[in-house]
């Protein structure tokens, strides 16, 4: 569980050398855990400094729920509403890492242009149209213009099985180096264009295509979702329990990033994980 990463942000040098903590921030009514749900100015501000005083490193705005069957809005509209909670956050948090969860070339604009976000958080896979709930239809490259803003990109992989996952991150990234895109943040989907052994599947083998990119962090977000509450016959609402345990497998395997909506058991998760890693017979 030892890292060294090292990713260039618009604001400064962001070192890993251990498992870090991003906290979910969805200024929208309709994201598929009710408890995440932030949209008056009280709300999103309490929302970020309860995600800093748990422990989070980086706060995650997101103004689109990408759900199953979720409400598509315009790009006004998520423009809207994440530049109200950029210009909370920055205002209230300096010291946050700022990522902005967008598959939309302008909103990522915007987001490291006007409020100076750090990562761009692409669930799209820079454009990628099959994933259920998102439709990709605003013109704009992701990958030319993060190379332009010189943000970290978190890239999602939305294939169903480890080979396929592997072999998009192989022909994505060689993209992204192209368009000048360096500081990358590798995301395998949990939860994207999979069913439920297909993520455990995935999970399984993380460690093991994670040291395939030495330069990239892995990001893991498993927060609540349905390869969990499906699988215990629960609720999002139910799914704190089954999340930690899943969040430690994800630590275990190399994970460097949890995205949560929990952050401080993700924090009480890394701390165990981390002595456990330590630990010999």
């Amino acid at each position: 569980m030892k890292f060294n990463y090292k990713l260039q942000l618009p604001r400064g040098l962001w070192t890993i050398t251990e498992p870090q903590v991003m906290g979910i921030l969805n200024c929208t009514p309709d994201s598929f855990f009710s408890g995440s749900r932030m949209q008056t100015e009280y709300d999103i501000a309490h929302r970020a400094d309860e995600i800093m005083s748990e422990g989070g490193t980086v706060i995650d705005i997101g103004g689109m729920s990408t759900r199953p069957g979720g409400d598509f809005v315009s790009e006004e509209e998520e423009m809207s509403r994440v530049r109200r909670a950029l210009a909370i956050v920055a205002k209230s948090h300096p010291e946050a890492i700022i990522s902005v969860d967008t598959f939309r070339p302008m909103v990522a604009r915007m987001a490291v242009e006007e409020y100076g976000a750090d990562i761009i958080n692409d669930v799209s896979e820079g454009g990628v149209t099959s994933i259920e709930g998102v439709k990709y239809d605003e013109g704009g490259d992701m990958f030319s213009e993060v190379g332009r803003l010189k943000a970290a990109y978190v890239l999602t992989a939305v294939q169903s099985t480890p080979a396929a996952t592997q072999l998009a991150f192989f022909k994505k990234t060689n993209e992204l180096y192209r368009h000048g895109v360096e500081n990358i943040i590798l995301d395998p989907g949990y939860g994207f264009g999979k069913d439920i052994a297909q993520n455990y599947e995935l999970l399984r083998c993380q460690e093991e295509w994670c040291g395939e990119y030495p330069y990239h962090p892995v990001l893991a977000g498993v927060s609540r979702k349905r390869m969990i509450w499906q699988l215990l016959d629960t609720t999002p609402e139910e799914a704190l329990n089954g999340t930690t345990i899943v969040n430690a497998f994800a630590i275990l395997n190399g994970a460097a990033i949890l995205r949560v909506h929990d952050v401080k058991e993700a924090v009480e998760c890394i701390k165990i994980c981390k002595v456990y890693s330590k630990a010999r017979c």
